[in-house]
């Protein structure tokens, strides 16, 4: 007999990629079943998922509009309307399991699958949960998590410690360091940063590279340079002087090849972005986006600061700070080591199979 599962959520990267490389596993483990995600209409799962070969439907739902609460007037027609949608979906497609990775299409699905007694699994990927997944917790069958101490937010018997899923071209990669800073335009002998802030980039990072740059050039030292498209053409213009060790990109696709080339790594805490640098085995200073939801990037950052497998800086420090601890990291060398060993041990390169498991283990 044919499976079927559906997927929902997304609205970021961070959402979309997991949720996925889980797809792709439980393509792995049985080959004819069948998928369907469940995104937010306009939202980047729209054009990525079909892009990874999978359908997916659009929910009219937004999330809470915390810097303009007049926005949120029309939220409580909307969550309506999702909950009918969603209901639609589920009496057609007759799943056997639903599955939510966070986002906002996760909420209704998963609250109208329960109604209808359809089996949920919650991928919660933050070291501090939300408050959709906690009620939503309440009467799911598993949750699968990535961080130790998650029974202060779900029920201790359903949880299921299996780490954040990563890319298979992360993962697989078998690109050298030589091939990678090649790629680049680097130069195997220097020590190379790596700055990312996400897909639209970071601007307190971008902000404070910029004055850096003199001094990262004059040290000999190299800088692949993601800044969002936000502030690409800036960022280009700084570094046009120094275009030898600097290179700036909008976006990089092959973020395989950039781990792989780096020494150090400058990031945001997503859980995607921490499941990927355990992953790769990096030493890395993190600078959390503070406004994100419960500002979990902080406590997801700080979960591996507390464990001696990464650095951090406030995100409103990162301007005076950035300089003394990029470079005196950069010099010490058994720290350097210290940390790529500890945030190596906390990676799991076959979570997504470990997630595709579960989600078997619960079909009606």
């Amino acid at each position: 007999m044919q499976r079927k599962v559906i997927i929902a959520g997304g609205g970021t990267g961070g959402h979309i990629f997991p949720a996925i490389a889980i797809a792709n596993a439980l393509k792995k483990i049985q080959p004819d079943i069948d998928i369907l995600f469940v995104g937010a209409a306009g939202k980047m799962e729209m054009e990525k998922v079909p892009q990874a070969g999978y359908p997916i439907k659009g929910l009219e739902i937004a999330g809470f509009n915390r810097s303009n609460i007049f926005k949120n007037i029309l939220l409580p027609f909307k969550i309506w309307k999702s909950l009918r949608q969603a209901k639609n979906i589920l009496d057609t497609f007759q799943p056997d399991a639903v599955v939510g990775v966070g986002g906002y299409a996760s909420f209704p699905m998963l609250r109208r699958a329960q109604k209808n007694g359809i089996p949920t699994l919650i991928q919660e990927q933050n070291s501090f949960a939300g408050k959709t997944n906690k009620i939503l917790g309440k009467k799911a069958a598993k949750i699968c998590v990535a961080y130790d101490g998650m029974d202060k937010f779900f029920p201790a018997d359903k949880i299921v410690f299996t780490g954040n899923p990563v890319r298979n071209n992360i993962t697989q990669s078998a690109v050298s360091r030589e091939d990678a800073l090649q790629h680049f335009g680097l130069n195997n002998h220097k020590q190379t940063i790596f700055a990312v802030g996400g897909s639209l980039g970071a601007k307190s990072i971008n902000e404070a590279l910029q004055p850096l740059l003199e001094t990262i050039v004059q040290k000999d030292l190299q800088l692949i340079w993601q800044t969002g498209k936000p502030y690409y053409e800036i960022a280009k213009a700084a570094a046009a002087p120094y275009a030898s060790h600097i290179k700036v990109h909008e976006f990089i696709n092959v973020m395989d090849m950039a781990y792989k080339a780096a020494d150090v790594v400058l990031s945001r805490a997503g859980a995607l972005a921490i499941a990927e640098l355990c992953v790769v085995k990096k030493p890395v200073i993190f600078v959390p986006y503070p406004f994100a939801a419960e500002d979990h990037q902080t406590s997801n950052a700080m979960n591996l600061v507390n464990k001696k497998a990464g650095l951090i800086i406030k995100n409103d420090e990162v301007g005076a700070q950035l300089s003394g601890v990029l470079f005196s990291l950069l010099q010490n060398r058994a720290l350097m080591e210290q940390l790529e060993k500890n945030i190596g041990e906390l990676g799991n390169p076959n979570a997504d199979m470990i997630i595709a498991k579960e989600v078997i283990n619960i079909f009606r």
